[in-house]
């Protein structure tokens, strides 16, 4: 059976990451759905899978496929930066500031310390 074959599973999800990069979220996620059915463990899948839901503005999917990534791998500085993109996308602020401050205490990468805006007080207005 060709859905069951592993070989098929790699292949939609080389396609799936193409398709997001081409603008195709709802496509990526069509075809990560079969990967993940076959391999639910699979956390590249389910990272690549919660983009395309972010990507295509289904932000409650989005978080819930963050979340469960970040179960598996709290350590995984994008996912805390991509949740909290989705958190500030659905007017979480609160949420978002935490996750943001956790990617970049576990990566000082520059987008991440920026977003995490390290000097702003909860009653700043700015």
């Amino acid at each position: 059976m060709p859905e069951n074959n592993p070989e098929t599973h790699v292949i939609d999800f080389r396609a799936a990451e193409q398709l997001l990069a081409a603008r195709d979220p709802r496509g990526a996620v069509k075809l990560l759905d079969s990967v993940i059915a076959a391999h639910p463990e699979n956390t590249a899948a389910r990272l690549l899978r919660a983009r395309a839901f972010f990507a295509a503005a289904q932000l409650r999917p989005a978080e819930l496929e963050f979340e469960l990534v970040l179960e598996r791998e709290p350590d995984n500085a994008f996912a805390h930066f991509a949740l909290a993109r989705t958190f500030q996308r659905a007017g979480r602020p609160e949420q978002a500031t935490r996750h943001f401050r956790l990617a970049a205490a576990l990566d000082p990468n520059p987008e991440y310390l920026r977003a995490a805006r390290f000097d702003d007080r909860p009653d700043d207005r700015s």
